[in-house]
């Protein structure tokens, strides 16, 4: 038996031993606690600092966003910056690529403890240069002889037919009253001898420019020279009654001056109204320009020193206070265009050949309407109509302006003329050929054929020809942004020619001219996914020949030809020229 004193010793030993193995047990089961935390507090460190590095990006990206759709300098832009975040300052390194097409890529790379994350965004032009109607037509009107518009008609002059044929406008139909051709009131031509910004801050806000007409009838539009400073807002066009030398508070007439008409240089921009007021002789107005302010976006307009015998100029504020320009004595460069005819929509006496309203809640509208046969409402003051009662609610239908601006025209063939100029004319035949920007100093001809691809906007001194199966595309990297050609002679399609797009749906081109003759445009078969555009001459359209879009001062439709109106022309963003707002294509996680 062990005596007392070796059981104490051995029992020690024991309690010992037991002992480490607890320390060991515990310190192992500690550490098995201790290292998963250890490392979930690493892995949330890890992706606390990645979050933070898309934070980072995403809020470099918003803005970059900021700075283009605002115009700002383009070294402040491309620039590399710094953001602040949790004290510390960490740099943004900033990547802007500039496309074909007007787009532009923006990338950034967040970067906290080596913990990288990249943001791509693809930025597209969106101008404002937009196309509402099937068919725009000045006052020259719309005559169909066999022709068909599928999509809506506004005309600002007389929509008639033949007896011959089926003649067929599937959606509504607006004939306008036309405004006079020359203008009541004017002042300013050439270069203006004062520029007058507006549109900058609060006493510099608003201009006004009095009046008196010569003749007492209702205003139908008006004409303003003036240019911008970045991308300011739509400004509101008011015409008001004289408030004891000074506009006052009653509004006879509303309209809009669109920013996306305007350039950077000099232009006159056409702005109908809401309604056409009746003015009266002897009274005095107020035409009005009230627009919001911006110290970097703003607008100005020309003024001459005394050239306007019947009003003055302010600047100042609408319903706050109006002062004198400086020098004092100023005269804004302004059109104001009175009445002319009233609008007329008419068949030819048989109730059959003009069909208008197949589509649903479609209508027919104008002054007059003679016979027309229609499922849709008829709103006008007179006329001879079927089984239909004229509603007589609706006041005329009021003049609309065709959304291209010559500044806007203007600006296309800057940017054509960037690219160079090729003298004598140029002809593409079945070896095909890519050119843009590019100003040709003669005509420029596509047949046998062949395929132009237009990689920039194009201006042609010359006349267009479009024959022999030559087709005219955009190149590829236009994605959904569309193109110009700008001719200052004729433009003729037939023989099987035609224009497509740049592959991606949306895409289309617009072959402009400047030609003012009855022959300004001649589509004879062919055509495609393009838009033809001639303001001050007739587009003669014939031969079962197809359009996405036509916009003339006169259009004739015959031959069984149509007009297909597409609803992505209400947001087309011709990429060079106008400039407007910008768009986001696309926006995420590139890495």
């Amino acid at each position: 038996m062990l005596n007392n004193k070796q059981y104490k010793k051995n029992g020690g030993a024991a309690m010992m031993i037991l002992l480490f193995f607890f320390i060991i047990i515990s310190m192992t089961i500690l550490l098995g606690i201790v290292t998963p935390v250890v490392r979930e507090l690493k892995i949330s460190g890890d992706s606390l600092d990645s979050r933070k590095s898309y934070f980072m990006a995403e809020s470099g990206i918003e803005d970059m966003i900021y700075r283009v759709k605002n115009g700002m300098d383009a070294g402040s832009i491309g620039e590399d910056r710094t953001i602040f975040i949790d004290g510390e300052f960490f740099p943004i390194p900033t990547v802007l690529t500039d496309g074909i097409g007007g787009k532009k890529t923006i990338t950034i790379q967040g970067d906290v403890e080596s913990r990288q994350r990249t943001v791509s965004t693809s930025l597209t032009t969106s101008s404002g240069v937009s196309f509402n109607y099937g068919v725009l037509v000045g006052q020259g009107g719309v005559y169909l002889d066999s022709g068909k518009v599928y999509g809506n008609l506004y005309a600002n002059g007389p929509i008639t037919a033949s007896s011959s044929g089926s003649n067929i406008i599937s959606g509504s139909a607006i004939s306008a009253n036309s405004p006079g051709l020359i203008s009541d009131q004017s002042n300013g031509s050439g270069t203006p001898s004062y520029d007058v910004l507006f549109g900058n801050n609060n006493t510099t806000q608003d201009v006004a420019q009095s009046f008196q007409v010569s003749t007492e009838s209702p205003l139908n539009k008006i004409q303003l020279y003036v240019k911008k400073v970045g991308s300011p807002s739509n400004a509101i066009v008011k015409i008001v009654n004289d408030g004891g030398g000074k506009p006052g508070t009653t509004v006879l007439a509303l309209g809009t001056l669109s920013a996306s008409a305007v350039t950077t240089s000099y232009g006159w921009i056409n702005i109908s109204l809401s309604s056409n007021p009746l003015l009266l002789t002897g009274s005095t107005y107020w035409l009005v320009i009230d627009a919001s302010t911006s110290n970097n976006k703003y607008y100005t307009i020309g003024a001459s020193n005394g050239g306007y015998a019947n009003g003055l100029a302010k600047i100042g504020q609408q319903g706050g206070t109006w002062n004198n320009t400086t020098p004092s004595g100023l005269d804004y460069f302004f059109n104001l265009y009175l009445g002319g005819l009233n609008g007329i929509i008419a068949g030819d006496g048989q109730w059959n050949t003009l069909k208008i309203g197949t589509e649903p809640n479609s209508v027919v509208y104008a002054n007059t309407v003679n016979s027309v046969n229609t499922t849709g409402a008829i709103y006008c003051q007179s006329g001879i109509y079927n089984s239909k009662t004229c509603d007589k609610s609706r006041p005329d239908p009021v003049y609309i302006d065709f959304p291209v601006s010559d500044a806007n025209v203007e600006e296309w063939q800057e940017e054509a003329l960037s690219g160079g100029v090729y003298s004598g004319n140029y002809t593409v035949d079945s070896s095909g050929a890519t050119l843009g920007p590019k100003k040709i100093n003669g005509n420029l001809t596509v047949s046998s054929g062949g395929t132009l691809t237009v990689s920039g906007n194009l201006w042609v001194t010359g006349n267009l020809v479009l024959n022999g199966g030559g087709h005219i595309r955009l190149a590829s990297s236009y994605g959904e942004n569309d193109a110009v050609i700008v001719s200052d002679g004729t433009i003729n399609v037939s023989g099987g020619g035609g224009a497509t797009g740049s592959g991606t749906e949306g895409s289309f081109i617009m072959l402009y001219t400047k030609n003012n003759s009855s022959s300004a445009a001649t589509v004879n078969g062919g055509a495609g996914a393009m838009i033809i555009y001639a303001p001050f001459g007739t587009l003669n359209f014939s031969g079962g020949a197809s359009l996405k879009e036509a916009t003339a001062y006169k259009i004739n439709i015959s031959g069984n030809s149509s007009i297909t109106y597409e609803s992505g022309l209400s947001n087309n963003n011709f990429s060079s020229g106008p400039s407007g707002s910008w768009s986001i294509d696309s926006w995420g996680e590139s890495q």
